[in-house]
């Protein structure tokens, strides 16, 4: 122990940690490819340089077998008890045993010699010495060695894994991703034991070197469409990489002109598995739970885990459900103001003088009430969804009631508008996956259907199915298997298939795929 000297930083270092804030950050871009200096002090003062000398970078000089060295890392990224256990301690018992080495023999003991953590590699220049850094790695610098050592004793705060927010299941798995993306990758290792499945790192944005992983099966995913995939992401030229949302315009094809998006997100890592084994491609970014899937299709936006725990007959029932309850989420208000305002033939004789009173004593159309009644109900959402969780369902409750009683009351809206704004809602809620589309939709239909009746509803339906028939990001139609028409794969659209069937034969994307001409193959 004796023979390990700390010593403190030279007194040139001090002067300039002094004026740290008078120091202008040069570019990084000038050191990214930079040799690594022989000399420590060479060395140190190109970290503190690039680092602006920033607070939080520690660096530890010792002397290893009388060779100089220093440990660098950064404060709050790194495990203190594994830098002392796995680092410190080994270096201390060479010292031990050996008073003096060259710095070959110390730099081979830090590499080959010794398993001071599983994490290990050698770099030769800044701009690895910097990437590894700032992920949670110590580095080793050798005096006379114009290369460095790199450990993985990661020891950062992070979020341990919980109960899915979003996706919420009864017979299924209650564990979900965290914003670690190495831990959410274990999550689908741990799941899917075979040598097939993929994992390919890459780093996106210039100044956030975000993590970000492909992951596919190699024996399920079409080649073409993992080539394709990887190519798009490493052509991102973003500064900052934060979230998912940040490169999904660069891989979803019809991003800016499909009301529907063809990347589906999921928390839940048993979901992942199951569209990786239906030969999906899947992308991790590190700092976000939510996982980006390509391609997805519409129909899988009415599928749960809990359909596989289930009775075939009631998956079958509740997809069915779904549907319903899609086409009353984006359709039934404009409906109800278009039969009201234009076609009232269509309702019974009693119904019709009911409406017809209510209607008659507000003060403003029917298509202005339905309009304000839900923008107010898109208010009360937002505040439900922003405010703290003890504090935001209550606000949303209590304001829908008593906005809702007092607007009946006053007469600014009718008793049967109310009625069918409520189905809306409650029926929005019952695929979240499209809960953006369906808001949106909505408020065209009651538009059009304000406008123009039936025929502005079908004109308008006709550009949605248009506009949906379209998308075919990966050379996959966002409809299949209904169209272009699959056999195999409708029964998994109206219904489940059950797991003998699955024995026999399991389709996976690849079986979707269009031809040059836009054709099912």
């Amino acid at each position: 122990m004796q023979n390990i000297l700390i010593t403190a930083a030279d007194n040139k270092y001090n002067k300039i940690s002094c004026r740290r804030n008078k120091m202008n950050t040069p570019d990084f871009r000038n050191y990214k490819n930079a040799e690594i200096d022989k000399t420590i002090d060479a060395a140190m003062t190109s970290l503190r340089t690039i680092t602006g000398n920033s607070m939080d970078l520690n660096i530890m000089n010792v002397k290893i077998c009388s060779v100089s060295c220093a440990v660098v890392s950064i404060e709050g990224m790194i495990s203190t008890s594994a830098m002392s256990e796995l680092i410190f301690r080994p270096i201390m018992e060479l010292s031990a045993q050996k008073s003096k080495g060259n710095a070959e023999q110390v730099f081979d003991f830090l590499t080959k010699e010794s398993l001071l953590a599983a994490e290990r590699k050698t770099v030769f220049n800044y701009g690895d010495v910097i990437q590894f850094l700032f992920s949670g790695f110590a580095v080793i610098f050798v005096e006379g060695l114009s290369k460095a050592v790199v450990y993985g004793i990661q020891g950062y705060d992070k979020r341990s894994v919980s109960e899915p927010a979003s996706e919420q299941t009864i017979m299924c798995a209650q564990d979900s991703f965290t914003e670690t993306i190495r831990t959410n990758i274990s999550l689908v290792r741990r799941r899917m034991k075979t040598p097939s499945l993929r994992f390919e790192m890459m780093q996106i944005g210039k100044r956030s070197s975000t993590d970000v992983c492909m992951v596919y099966m190699s024996d399920r995913a079409s080649s073409d469409a993992v080539d394709r995939l990887r190519k798009q992401l490493k052509g991102i030229k973003l500064d900052t990489v934060l979230t998912s949302g940040y490169i999904e315009p660069f891989i979803d094809e019809g991003f800016g002109s499909s009301v529907f998006s063809q990347m589906a997100y999921s928390e839940r890592p048993d979901m992942i598995c199951t569209r990786l084994n239906q030969g999906r491609i899947c992308v991790f970014v590190d700092g976000t739970p939510f996982v980006l899937i390509c391609p997805s299709l519409f129909a899988e936006n009415f599928q749960t885990m809990d359909d596989f725990a289930e009775k075939p007959f009631y998956v079958t029932f509740m997809r069915w459900l779904k549907y319903i309850a899609f086409f009353l989420a984006v359709a039934f208000p404009g409906l109800y103001v278009a039969l009201a305002s234009f076609h009232p033939e269509v309702f019974t004789l009693k119904l019709l003088l009911n409406l017809a009173v209510s209607e008659e004593s507000t003060p403003y159309p029917l298509t202005v009430e339905v309009l304000v009644l839900m923008l107010l109900f898109e208010i009360m959402k937002e505040a439900g969804l922003r405010l703290p969780k003890p504090v935001g369902s209550t606000v949303s409750i209590v304001g829908g009631l008593i906005i809702g009683d007092a607007a009946v009351k006053s007469g600014l809206v009718s008793a049967p508008l109310l009625i069918v704004v409520g189905i809306t809602t409650t029926s929005s809620f019952v695929i979240p996956s499209l809960y953006q589309q369906t808001a949106i939709l909505r408020l065209v239909y009651i538009l059009v259907g304000g406008g123009s009746g039936l025929y502005g509803i079908a004109l308008c339906t006709v550009l949605l199915m248009i506009n949906i028939n379209s998308m075919d990001d990966l050379a996959v139609s966002y409809t299949a298997p209904v169209t272009p028409f699959f056999s195999k794969g409708i029964k998994d659209v109206i219904s489940r298939r059950s797991f003998r069937s699955y024995e026999k034969t399991h389709s996976t994307i690849k079986e979707y795929k269009l031809d040059e001409k836009g054709g099912s193959q």
